[in-house]
């Protein structure tokens, strides 16, 4: 079976003592990825651990794929205990620093400890440096890139970089790269903020020889020739697709449609899109690289969840408007849905949606902690009470944008979901609206029924997530092209997704996890009856706790 090569570079922020351990028999059964890091981190991290404590640890990993020339291969995983959910986590971004990761000849470098200065760790493949840099306390993740860039030739796509809000520990702060590319839900930027590592760079001419087979060019080709209108609108393509199907969360989730969506979905992204955005290697470029020249606006995105938390569910129908919040969030180094769907609360709380200045005002406040900011950095689960609003969360993440009280597989995918209530853990929504084929789509209504769909589903992203391939690679991997690049039966690899996903739960379980934090903050028809479908398709017991004879070694 194909897999990553390299070894487990430990590196201790506190002591500056750096370790190589030899994880082979990991990478052969787990792939790489988000498999590998749940594995390392099962085993590493202590099950009683603080997130926010130096014996949290993160973990970059990238896969096998990144050997590859191929379409939909440039992205990498990111995995720590999360200060938001408190639960084991992996987050996963593209840009291009996969393959400044791979040349470093690792297969996964973890953090741990914590650095009495702030600092700058640079991971190369003869070794790791520290650079202490009290100068870039409180940079902003556009001026850290600079920084790197001017003393160090280091470009944007060599760095994993907090901002502010990760300094400052917000609880949904993300680790940014390639300056607008997120490892965003889960607040991992917090956790490396808590380390006082404030940027890590890669760098090197290492990569391990990994062979991929030549079929990989067939999809490479595919992906540059196919008509698909991801590339020019990106996920915000599906709003008015879930607007049209009352499936649009609006006004902090008290409306499912939304009457100024002409103003933020597909439409209005493409005409602010001033030309193409991709990932390493990807010639699908479905990323939005957009400009308002007369506003000074300028990002990449919104994609279709920010579009939600920042247009809709906050009142908003202005695509500009949504425009300057996505930048500010990637400014700062906020996870984009956390904080539109945050400030959305404090909006229904105070009376004021559709109020940008406020909105604008919010976000800066949360990422330097700084008055009613230091309470939302929090979180909805933590401060819905205090607010006065509902706690429109699973597990301590708040909702992404496709509805689970329309579609209601999505809606039991985000109540048994290990990482909380996220859409990409198992993208169930794609076959209830549908985005797939006749023949794979799924009637939305009912939940009964699809326990087998969304576990299966569930271990496929999570195979993906170990190869690493683009979720967006759907219309192109078959189970026969999963066969030919990893050469393993498709059974066989999603098993290892399986045993990720088994894993992750058997984490959370020894934190105090089980069925009472499977739950909705809304009703769907026989839930009952479908969650406990679920946990015998995974061989769990009926408070969702995975038996010690079925821990995945």
């Amino acid at each position: 079976m194909l897999h990553s090569k390299g070894p487990l570079v430990s590196i201790d922020v506190g002591t500056r003592e750096t370790k190589r351990t030899d994880v082979t028999d990991v990478l052969e059964s787990y792939i790489g990825g988000r498999g590998v890091a749940t594995k390392l981190a099962h085993d590493r991290i202590p099950f009683d651990v603080d997130p926010l404590g130096p014996e949290n640890r993160v973990l970059f990993t990238t896969g096998p794929m990144q050997a590859s020339n191929m379409s939909f291969t440039g992205r990498m995983n990111c995995t720590a205990v999360s200060p938001l959910t408190d639960g084991l986590l992996s987050s996963n971004a593209g840009g291009f620093m996969s393959r400044h990761f791979a040349d470093t000849g690792n297969a996964a470098v973890e953090f741990v400890g914590e650095s009495d200065e702030l600092v700058v760790v640079h991971v190369r493949d003869d070794g790791v440096r520290f650079e202490e840099v009290p100068n870039l306390s409180g940079a902003t993740v556009p001026e850290t890139v600079e920084y790197l860039d001017s003393e160090h030739d280091i470009g944007s796509d060599q760095t994993a970089i907090v901002g502010p809000a990760g300094e400052n520990e917000v609880r949904f702060a993300s680790v940014m790269t390639s300056e607008e590319r997120a490892f965003g839900r889960g607040g991992l930027g917090a956790v490396l903020g808590s380390k006082n590592v404030k940027a890590v760079t890669f760098e090197g001419d290492s990569a391990p020889e990994i062979e991929i087979p030549a079929g990989q060019m067939e999809i490479h080709r595919e992906a540059a020739t196919d008509d698909n209108i991801m590339k020019e609108q990106g996920t915000v393509a599906v709003m008015d697709l879930a607007n049209e199907v009352d499936g649009l969360p609006s006004y902090y989730f008290s409306e499912q449609t939304f009457a100024g969506v002409e103003g933020i979905n597909g439409d209005a992204v493409a005409e602010k899109k001033y030309k193409k955005g991709t990932c390493s290697a990807c010639a699908f470029a479905c990323k939005l690289p957009t400009r308002d020249e007369e506003r000074g606006v300028e990002t990449e995105g919104p994609e279709f969840e920010v579009a939600m938390a920042f247009g809709s569910n906050s009142g908003v129908d202005d695509i500009v408007d949504v425009m300057k919040s996505n930048q500010l969030c990637d400014e700062y180094g906020l996870d984009a849905i956390s904080a539109g769907n945050t400030v959305a609360a404090y909006l229904a709380a105070e009376d004021e949606f559709g109020n940008r200045e406020l909105i604008w005002d919010l976000v800066e406040k949360i990422a330097h902690r700084e008055g009613v900011g230091d309470t939302l950095a929090e979180g909805i689960d933590r401060v819905h009470d205090e607010l006065g609003v509902e706690n429109w969360t699973v597990k301590g993440m708040d909702f992404a944008a496709h509805e689970g009280r329309v579609l209601h597989g999505q809606g039991l995918s985000y109540a048994v979901a290990n990482r909380g209530a996220d859409h990409m853990y198992a993208t169930f929504y794609s076959v209830e609206y549908p985005l797939v084929p006749q023949d794979q789509a799924v009637d939305p209504e009912g939940a009964v029924g699809k326990a087998g769909i969304l576990a299966e589903r569930e271990d496929l992203m999570a195979l993906n997530d170990s190869g690493v391939v683009c979720k967006f690679s759907r219309d192109y991997m078959t189970p026969e092209r999963y066969e030919m690049l990893f050469g393993a039966d498709f059974e066989e690899l999603l098993d290892v997704g399986a045993r990720t996903v088994t894993l992750e739960r058997h984490f959370n379980n020894k934190r105090g996890f089980d069925r009472d934090d499977d739950r909705l903050p809304y009703d769907l028809p026989e839930f009952e009856a479908a969650l406990e479908e679920y946990y015998e398709t995974r061989g769990w017991t009926e408070e969702g706790v995975v038996p010690d004879g079925r821990v995945p070694v």
